[in-house]
């Protein structure tokens, strides 16, 4: 754990990690909240709920990109004061709004999220050395999965407890003291080397944009599929057994276990190819149909949830790595969308296989759109040209070039 120890001790980051964790919670909590808030608060159905979680979703995909272009340009304190208070304006709005207006409202919600993520990434990419960049974003591949495995659990315990209208403000009181929390830090977005990248000439978007990069996408967004498509076959298994109940702790104990699996490949010697880490995500994710009972879902929970947290490490220190300084902004917002986009299709496409075939048909077509990502993200890769030496900021020497088989160990 020596270099998780090295991690937080480089100046800002233990802040960093602990504000961005409080938003991070908020945000992945916030469908449930408004889910919670149509059925209960309104007392309309759960398709009407889904309705607004869609919108909230979509908005969130397509605003990533946007979020990341700003940030570029006018830096991330602008950007996040921005979102924090039209943030507010949305959740203190959220209970008086009837439901045509809210499903709108949910998107545009969405589309100017508190990027907390976005900032995040890049700080961590640029607070740290090539030495430390894996351990740290392991520390926040980490803080995914717990923002994942605390939020939602929050929000439905205390939607039972008093209103989901309080409830409701609530998440967007945390969404906006993440966000101010990390706007009062303003963490750096680039490196000490980096720091006249925004002086430079903005590269076109084909330039950076490479098929190495597209592979990375490709891969977020199976890898989202994947995790989301295991959600929806955990219940419909349980459900199927008569053992609905238990879906909370298999849905943990894999949380646990990714936990568990992000800290250890942080201090790994060696980096894994991307690629790889989902194919055998995938993979593992298959032989989970096999399991007809909670605790043999447990088991096989626990298998496959081992190599997700890695995986999602995994992409975004490659993204942080492909992406010039001056556009990594908008390449993170394009890592996010990718990332949504995953976890809003994972579910579909699970469900069709379900209905079609049993519930171990959602585990097979999770973790066959997984293998068939990472094979596509290998297959580009690799036809990738070699890219043109960085440029370096005015008085810096330009970057050295890795060949042979560094090279190879650090391909996406």
């Amino acid at each position: 754990m020596t270099g998780y120890r090295q991690v937080l001790t480089v100046p800002g980051m233990a802040a960093l990690l602990g504000v961005s964790l409080l938003a991070r919670v908020a945000i992945t909590a916030d469908v449930m909240a408004l889910t919670l808030y149509v059925v209960l608060g309104l007392d309309l159905s759960y398709a009407a709920a889904g309705g607004v979680a869609a919108a909230l979703t979509a908005g969130v995909a397509l605003g990533g990109p946007l979020l990341g272009r700003m940030i570029d340009r006018r830096g991330a304190r602008v950007v996040l004061l921005t979102t924090v208070v039209l943030q507010v304006v949305f959740w203190l709005s959220v209970p008086l709004l009837p439901y045509g207006i809210l499903v709108g409202a949910a998107f545009a919600a969405g589309l100017l999220m508190v990027p907390a993520q976005l900032v995040t990434r890049q700080s961590i990419a640029a607070m740290t050395t090539a030495g430390l960049r894996r351990a740290a974003f392991a520390l926040e591949s980490v803080q995914g999965e717990l923002s994942y495995v605390v939020g939602p659990p929050i929000v439905i315990f205390l939607a039972a407890q008093v209103s989901p209208g309080v409830v409701a403000w609530g998440v967007g009181a945390a969404i906006a003291a993440g966000g101010a929390g990390l706007a009062l830090l303003d963490p750096p977005l680039r490196a000490d080397d980096e720091a006249d990248a925004g002086t430079l000439d903005r590269p076109r978007r084909r330039e950076w944009l490479d098929p190495r990069l597209i592979a990375v996408l490709v891969m977020a967004f199976g890898a989202t599929m994947v995790l989301s498509g295991t959600d929806l076959a955990i219940v419909a298994t349980l459900e199927h057994a008569g053992q609905v109940p238990w879906a909370a702790v298999v849905v943990a104990t894999y949380g646990v276990a990714s936990i568990a699996g992000g800290l250890a490949y942080g201090v790994f010697p060696r980096p894994l190819p991307t690629w790889l880490l989902l194919g055998l995500l995938g993979l593992a994710t298959v032989p989970a149909g096999l399991a007809h009972t909670w605790p043999w879902l447990c088991v096989a929970g626990a298998a496959a949830g081992l190599l997700a947290a890695p995986t999602l490490s995994a992409v975004a220190h490659a993204v942080s790595r492909l992406a010039p300084a001056g556009v990594r902004g908008e390449a993170t917002g394009l890592q996010s969308s990718a990332l949504s986009a995953g976890f809003a299709l994972g579910s579909p496409v699970a469900g069709v296989a379900i209905s079609a075939s049993v519930p171990a048909g959602g585990f097979a077509a999770a973790g066959l759109a997984g293998v068939a990502a990472a094979l596509t993200g290998y297959l580009l890769s690799r036809r990738s040209p070699a890219r043109p030496p960085a440029r370096a900021p005015q008085g810096l020497p330009a970057p050295a070039q890795d060949g042979g088989r560094h090279s190879r160990l650090i391909s996406p």
